[in-house]
């Protein structure tokens, strides 16, 4: 059978702050990797899926109800205009590549798509990760944070571990196993993330040095057998600070821990919290509606 000439683009246009929500939401109920972009001057994102057969109209419904759920949860969707589209095959099959550009993290890792023909430079580590419904390629800035620490942080020297809480697509584990951190520990709450992360691990060669499992960071030990050197938590900043004991309790004594997937109006909150615990924020960085940082023991 000939594919269709045509294909059909649902486009959804929201706030920054809840581009990911809604890519989540778009992507699950068409079964199909959503892509997204942010318009910097009118700051407007636009959340679009591809589709090869006419949406139909029962999941419009399904998608208002879902943009309804996440303003519930405190985001705002506006203006939640949702639009479909024919598109030519033609002009489909590639255009929509050029949301996922490859992304360097200085001179010592490369994050690409298996599209890409980017070569690294000297020495520079190579993950490959296609966009998929499991959050994280890269492109999300609290995720380039993230990755931008574990290159700050790779201290040359045997046994320095990592620990990724909610991992979503495995691309923290993942950077950090190419990087070196022995041993690398990653952990989500959604089997389907957990599934796409060791698949993703596979790929890039890794999947015998990273433990990939299943976990809900609310049952994380205050005393555990293992502590890590470095530990990144990319949640919502509700769950960071129900949760911000255990959190700190897996880094060691000297450890750091990178907190993100935070907005920006919430940040304060979030670095009260931390620091009523006695650790101390050290390094930050804010774009767009998101806002990361870097902490230490006080």
């Amino acid at each position: 059978m000939k594919p269709a000439k045509t294909l059909w683009c649902l486009s959804i246009a929201t706030s920054p702050e809840a581009e990911d929500a809604v890519a989540e939401l778009a992507g699950s109920l068409l079964g199909q990797p959503a892509a997204a972009y942010h318009d910097l001057e009118r700051r407007v994102s636009r959340v679009s899926v591809y589709c090869g057969q006419k949406i139909p109209a029962t999941q419009f419904a399904k998608i208002a109800a879902g943009l309804q759920q996440i303003k519930r949860c405190g985001l705002d969707v506006r203006p939640a205009k949702i639009i479909l589209a024919r598109v030519k095959r033609e002009d489909w099959a590639e255009s929509w590549k050029k949301h996922f550009p490859p992304i360097a993290i200085g001179d010592a890792l490369l994050v690409k798509p298996s599209w890409s023909r980017r070569q690294p430079g000297k020495g520079q580590a190579v993950v490959i990760l296609d966009p998929g419904l499991s959050f994280g390629t890269g492109q999300h800035p609290t995720t380039a944070f993230c990755l931008t620490e574990l290159v700050r942080g790779r201290a040359a020297r045997p046994g320095q571990s990592f620990l990724d809480i909610g991992t979503g697509s495995g691309i923290l584990a993942i950077s950090a196993a190419k990087l070196g951190y022995q041993p690398v520990h990653a952990f989500d709450f959604d089997p389907d993330c957990v599934r796409i992360a060791r698949e993703n691990a596979r790929t890039n060669d890794v999947a015998g040095t990273i433990k990939i499992t299943r976990g809900d960071v609310a049952r994380l030990n205050l005393k555990p057998a293992q502590q890590f050197d470095l530990v990144c938590a990319n949640l919502i900043s509700d769950l960071l600070l129900a949760e911000r004991r255990k959190i700190v309790s897996q880094v060691s004594a000297d450890g750091t821990l990178v907190l993100a997937g935070i907005l920006r109006k919430e940040f304060s909150l979030v670095h009260k919290g931390f620091a009523e615990i006695g650790w101390d924020f050290f390094r930050g960085k804010t774009v767009n509606e998101w806002r990361s940082g870097a902490f230490r023991r006080r």
